[in-house]
């Protein structure tokens, strides 16, 4: 179940067209997998956002 719901979180990461989407969907992403894994959802959602913020960034091609 786990891998399961971290494979379908990775998926919607990497996606938004303007910063502020990048930063929505990462942070989504990372409040769920948080959840996922019982950890902080706050801190999840924090860490998912800068992370797809930043790779997004270095990758706008990708994204």
């Amino acid at each position: 179940m786990r891998v399961f719901g971290i494979a379908s979180l990775l998926a919607l990461a990497a996606c938004g067209d303007t910063a502020v989407e990048q930063a929505l969907m990462g942070g989504g992403a990372g409040a769920a997998g948080a959840l996922v894994l019982d950890g902080n959802v706050a801190t999840g959602a924090v860490v998912g956002a800068a992370a797809n913020f930043a790779y997004c960034q270095k990758y706008p091609s990708r994204c």
